[in-house]
């Protein structure tokens, strides 16, 4: 499975069944995670066997069950923070697909404070958000999806931006609302524009980097 390949299989998983991840798959993660903070400037943290996290009201609301394995997305407080963690959380969250794993992005439905606490946060730091992570109970479904004319503009598009919008339709976005425009500049630059919803710093992120895998970061250059 290539990563284009993880991005049509991927899909969200709130229940996952009781089986410990394998230390083998733990250490791949780790060393993808710590890879993704020497990049990204972040502290991000994965989580074995603790269920704290998800064993609240707003857990139970949001449907979740036997979550014991999380990325927990952490880092200096910053306007870009929450950017970075989508961009660099969802290059987890595909590298987690490649390995066998299901994952779900979670905001709101956790026990933030707690999971604050047991992190020993400085006052520095910030708990953007966690993503579950383990063995799902299924493969999830497949989401509704806008067509890539009601998401992009481009007159005669090149196969490159094509790919590109193709794959960001296929990125996680909060509550599925696919509120963005990604418009082709001249020959090789791209402006990904949000148009509101909710959780827009972690969606331009996650937006962000779809794109880049689809499309080829080799064939554009992103305009602000």
């Amino acid at each position: 499975m290539d990563i284009r390949d993880a991005m049509r299989a991927r899909h969200s998983v709130r229940a996952y069944l009781d089986r410990p991840i394998e230390a083998s798959l733990r250490q791949k993660l780790e060393d993808a995670a710590e890879e993704c903070n020497r990049e990204g400037n972040l502290k991000i943290r994965a989580v074995w066997g603790e269920d704290r996290a998800f064993s609240s009201f707003l857990a139970h609301y949001g449907k979740f069950s036997c979550v014991k394995n999380y990325f927990a997305l952490i880092g200096e407080k910053a306007a870009d923070l929450a950017q970075r963690a989508g961009y660099y959380g969802e290059r987890l969250v595909l590298y987690a697909q490649m390995l066998g794993l299901n994952t779900c992005w979670v905001a709101v439905s956790f026990a933030k404070g707690r999971t604050k606490a047991m992190l020993g946060l400085s006052e520095s730091e910030k708990l953007v958000c966690v993503i579950a992570l383990g063995y799902g109970e299924t493969q999830g479904i497949p989401h509704n999806s806008k067509s890539a004319a009601r998401v992009s503009r481009g007159e005669n598009a090149p196969a490159w931006f094509q790919k590109g919008v193709e794959a960001a339709l296929l990125a996680p976005t909060a509550i599925n609302q696919q509120k963005f425009k990604l418009e082709l500049i001249g020959e090789n630059r791209v402006r990904l524009r949000q148009t509101g919803g909710f959780c827009r710093g972690l969606d331009y992120g996650i937006l962000k980097y779809h794109f880049e895998q689809g499309a080829g970061k080799e064939n554009f250059e992103w305009a602000e």
